[in-house]
C-alpha cells in the first residue's frame, strides 16, 4: 500500500496534466477532423469527427513513447488541418470522387510522417536551437494572444461565426451564462493554487465549470439538452461501425493508386512535414524555456514522424506536439511524458466510453481554462529591452514577431523573426571592430629575453614592425573595415603581423581580402606573417587549409605561417636585428668577463667571482630546476639556450614564458628573495652554464663586501630593466 502511494505522488501530476490535456485537446482534434472531411462532403463530417479521435490517440501513445520530450501533447493540429482541408478542396475542384479524396488524404499524411522521420534521422532538427531568445519569445506571446482570441468568442458564448474584436466591442453577442461559466473557471485557476496543491488549478478550473454550468441549468431547461446547445461540446455523432468501413474501403483501393499520383504528392507532403516539425519544435523550445530543461529535436521528430505514420494508416488526422494542450498539461502537474501517454488512453476512452459524459464539458470553461494559459504564456521580458537604446531594435524583433503570429501566422512570424535576427546579428558585427590592438614589434617583446643593447635597437627600429590582433568573424560584412584599417600601413611598414588567434571564423570574401594584402605587400618585397592559425576553428572548419585551398599561400613565402605571435614577433626580431641576431651555436663558451652583468668590472674583481662559481653542462631537454626547488642558485649561459616554463592562469599545463640565449642570466629572482623556483629552467639547446650558489655567494660577500656589492648592483639593474620593459608591455595591452 506504501509502495502505491508513492508511486501515485510521483506520478500524480502526469496523471491529472493527461487528463487535462486531453480535455483541450480532444475537442481540438474533433473541430479540426469534421473540417477536414466536411471538406469532402458534408456526409463525411461525422467520419472526420472519428478521424480526429484516431488521430489524437496515436500520436498520443506513439510520440511520448518514442519522443522522450517531457510533458508534450501531440495531438492533430491546425496547420495539419489548415493543409489537408485546401488539398481536399482542390481535389473536389477537380471532380474526383470522395473515396479516392480520403485515400490519397491517407498516402499525403504517411508520407508526411516518413519525410518527418528522415528529417530526424539527417539531423536537421537541430537547427532548432539557434532561434535567437527574441524570436522565441515573441512567438510565444503570439501564440498566447492567438489562444486568447481564438477564445474569447467561445468564453463570452458568443455564436458561431463571430470573431474576437466583435465580441469586445459589441455586448449584444455575449451571452451571460458563457461569461460566468467561464469567469469562475479562470477564478478558480487563480485562486485554486493558492489555498491546495493536491488537485491542479486547470482541472480545479473545469469542475467549477461544470458546477457553474449545472447550477445555471436548475433554472434553464434549455441547458439540459444537447442539440442545439452550444454552450457545451456535444455528441461527436458518428459510429464505429461506419468509420472501420471507411478504412477498410480506401485501403482495398490503394492498389490502384498509380506512381505518378503518388510522386504528385511529394510536394504537398513535404510543405505538411515542414510545418508540422516546425509547430512540434517550437512548442518543445518553448517547453525549453519554461522549464528549464533540454529536448533532442531529432529524436522528436522522428517519433512525431512515426506517430503520424501510424495514425494515417489507421485513418486518423496528422498532427504535431501542441502549444495549448501541452501548456495546459504542464500547467496541471506534468512531470514526464508519461502525461503524453495517458492523453492518449484518456483520449480513446473518453471518446468511445465516455463519449456521453464528455458532451456535457462546458465550451466556456475550456475557453477560460485556455484564456488564463494564454496570458500566462505573453513574454513581458522583452519591456526592459526599452530601457536601453542598444536593445531597443531586439523589442521590434518581438513586435514583428508578434504582428506576422497574429495577422499572417505562426510559420511565417518564425521566419520573420529569424530573418530580422540574422540583420541585427549582422548589423552587429559590421558595426563591430575586429581590430582587437594595434602595436608595435618595439613595444612588445617575444620570448626571447635580449640583451640591454639589442633591446635599445628592437625599441628604436620596432616602429617598422606592426602587429594587428584580430577577433571576432572575418567575413563579408566586416572585411571592407579592416581592409581601410589595414591599408594605410601596406605602403610604409617593414613587417606586418596579423594575429589570428582571437578569430571565430573567415569566408572567402575575407580570405581574398588577405590575398590582397599579401599582394600589395609583396610589392614592395615585404611578407605577411599570419600568426596563431589554428587547425580547428570553434566552427570546426581548418583554417589554415581553407586559407591554402583559397590561393592565399604561393611558393615564393609571400605568406609565413607562424604557430603563435611571440613567434613571429622573435622572427622578426632577430631580422631587425640583423648580424646581432645570427646564430651562435658554434661559437665557444664565453667568459666570465663577456658576459653582459660583468662587462667592465676588473679583472681581479672577476678573478674572486669565478673562483667562488663552478661550472655545468646540461643537454638539450635536461631540466636545470623545477617549479618548487629552492632559490639557491644563479645561473649564468656561456653557451646554448635556455628555455622557462610555467603554469599560466591556474592551469596546471606548462606555457613557453621566456628563453634566454648566450650571455643572459636566469634564476635571480628567486637567488633574491630566496623563495622557491616559480618556473621550470629546461635546456632548450645544448648548453654550459655558470652558477653561484646563496652559500658561496655568503661567503664571498663577508670577506669581498664591494664584489657582492657589485654582483648585486648589477644583477638588480638588469632585473629592473626586464621589469621596466615588461610593465610598459603590460599598461600597452591594459589600455586596449
Amino acid at each position: 500500500m506504501r509502495e502505491f502511494s508513492g508511486t501515485w505522488m510521483r506520478y500524480s501530476g502526469d496523471f491529472w496534466g493527461g487528463l487535462a490535456a486531453m480535455l483541450v485537446a480532444l475537442p481540438a482534434a474533433v473541430a479540426f477532423g469534421v473540417t477536414v472531411y466536411a471538406a469532402i462532403s458534408p456526409q463525411y463530417a461525422a467520419f472526420g469527427a472519428l478521424a480526429g479521435i484516431f488521430g489524437a490517440t496515436a500520436l498520443g501513445l506513439i510520440a511520448p513513447t518514442f519522443g522522450g520530450t517531457d510533458r508534450l501533447i501531440s495531438a492533430p493540429c491546425a496547420p495539419a488541418a489548415a493543409v489537408l482541408s485546401a488539398f481536399a478542396i482542390q481535389l473536389v475542384s477537380q471532380g474526383l470522387q470522395p473515396l479516392p479524396i480520403v485515400l490519397l488524404m491517407t498516402v499525403l499524411g504517411i508520407l508526411t510522417g516518413l519525410i518527418q522521420i528522415l528529417i530526424g534521422f539527417l539531423g536537421i532538427g537541430r537547427l532548432i536551437k539557434y532561434i535567437p531568445y527574441p524570436v522565441v519569445s515573441g512567438y510565444l506571446s503570439g501564440v498566447g494572444l492567438i489562444i486568447i482570441g481564438s477564445q474569447l468568442p467561445k468564453f463570452a458564448g458568443a455564436p458561431t461565426g463571430v470573431n474576437w474584436l466583435e465580441v469586445l466591442v459589441s455586448p449584444l453577442h455575449w451571452d451571460w451564462r458563457g461569461l460566468l461559466i467561464g469567469g469562475m473557471t479562470v477564478f478558480a485557476m487563480l485562486v485554486g493554487p493558492k489555498l491546495t496543491k493536491t488537485i491542479p488549478g486547470t482541472i480545479m478550473g473545469i469542475f467549477a465549470g461544470i458546477l457553474t454550468y449545472a447550477g445555471i441549468a436548475i433554472t434553464d431547461a434549455s441547458l439540459l439538452q444537447l442539440d442545439g446547445n452550444s454552450l457545451v461540446v456535444g455528441a461527436f455523432g458518428a459510429t464505429g461501425v461506419g468509420y472501420i468501413d471507411l478504412i477498410t474501403d480506401r485501403w482495398y483501393q490503394i492498389g490502384e493508386l498509380k506512381l505518378a499520383q503518388v510522386a504528385a504528392l511529394v510536394g504537398s507532403a513535404i510543405t505538411l512535414a515542414a510545418l508540422l516539425s516546425i509547430d512540434t519544435l517550437k512548442t518543445c523550445v518553448v517547453l525549453d524555456q519554461m522549464t528549464r530543461t533540454r529536448h533532442d529535436p531529432n529524436r522528436e521528430l522522428a517519433a512525431q514522424g512515426l506517430a503520424n505514420v501510424v495514425a494515417c494508416t489507421i485513418g486518423g488526422l496528422p498532427g504535431a506536439g501542441t502549444m495549448g494542450a501541452s501548456l495546459v498539461n504542464l500547467s496541471s502537474g506534468a512531470k514526464t511524458r508519461i502525461s503524453g501517454i495517458v492523453e492518449g488512453v484518456m483520449t480513446l476512452i473518453a471518446a468511445l466510453l465516455l463519449s456521453a459524459y464528455v458532451a456535457w464539458i462546458p465550451v466556456p470553461a475550456l475557453s477560460g481554462v485556455l484564456i488564463v494559459i494564454g496570458l500566462r504564456m505573453i513574454d513581458t521580458d522583452p519591456l526592459r529591452f526599452l530601457e536601453s537604446r542598444s536593445t531597443v531594435l531586439d523589442f521590434t524583433v518581438v513586435l514583428a514577431v508578434i504582428g506576422v503570429a497574429l495577422f499572417v501566422g505562426l510559420i511565417a512570424a518564425s521566419a520573420v523573426g529569424v530573418i530580422l535576427s540574422i540583420i541585427l546579428f549582422l548589423r552587429e558585427q559590421v558595426g563591430g571592430n575586429v581590430v582587437r590592438r594595434k602595436s608595435f614589434v618595439g613595444q612588445r617583446s617575444s620570448t626571447w629575453y635580449r640583451p640591454e643593447t639589442e633591446t635599445l635597437i628592437l625599441e628604436q627600429k620596432g616602429n617598422t614592425a606592426v602587429i594587428f590582433e584580430l577577433q571576432g568573424s572575418l567575413f563579408f560584412g566586416t572585411t571592407h573595415q579592416l581592409f581601410l584599417t589595414l591599408e594605410p600601413e601596406l605602403a610604409t611598414t617593414d613587417y606586418l603581423i596579423l594575429d589570428l588567434q582571437r578569430v571565430q571564423s573567415v569566408d572567402v570574401t575575407a580570405a581574398h581580402m588577405l590575398k590582397l594584402v599579401r599582394n600589395a605587400l609583396s610589392e614592395r618585397g615585404v611578407p605577411l606573417l599570419l600568426s596563431n592559425v589554428r587547425e580547428s576553428l570553434p566552427n570546426g572548419r581548418n583554417l589554415r587549409e581553407f586559407l591554402e585551398l583559397a590561393g592565399l599561400v604561393s611558393d615564393d613565402k609571400k605568406v609565413i605561417f607562424m604557430p603563435s605571435l611571440e613567434a613571429a614577433i622573435e622572427w622578426v626580431e632577430d631580422r631587425l636585428l640583423g648580424d646581432m641576431g645570427a646564430d651562435d651555436t658554434d661559437l665557444p663558451p664565453l667568459e666570465l668577463h663577456e658576459i653582459g652583468l660583468f662587462m667592465g668590472s676588473k679583472a681581479d674583481t672577476l678573478s674572486d667571482l669565478e673562483a667562488c662559481m663552478e661550472t655545468r653542462s646540461y643537454k638539450a631537454g635536461e631540466v636545470i630546476f623545477a617549479r618548487g626547488d629552492p632559490g639557491t642558485a644563479l645561473y649564468l649561459i656561456r653557451s646554448g639556450e635556455v628555455r622557462i616554463m610555467g603554469c599560466v592562469g591556474g592551469s596546471s599545463r606548462l606555457c613557453h614564458i621566456a628563453t634566454f640565449g648566450r650571455g643572459e642570466f636566469f634564476g635571480g629572482l628567486a637567488f633574491l628573495d630566496q623563495r622557491p623556483r616559480g618556473n621550470d629552467a629546461i635546456a632548450s639547446r645544448d648548453c654550459e652554464l655558470y652558477l653561484v650558489t646563496l652559500e658561496k655567494f655568503n661567503v664571498l660577500a663577508g670577506e669581498h663586501k664591494r664584489i657582492a656589492f657589485v654582483l648585486v648592483s648589477k644583477l638588480a639593474r638588469t632585473l629592473a630593466i626586464r621589469l621596466r620593459h615588461t610593465e610598459n608591455e603590460l599598461t600597452l595591452l591594459q589600455e586596449h
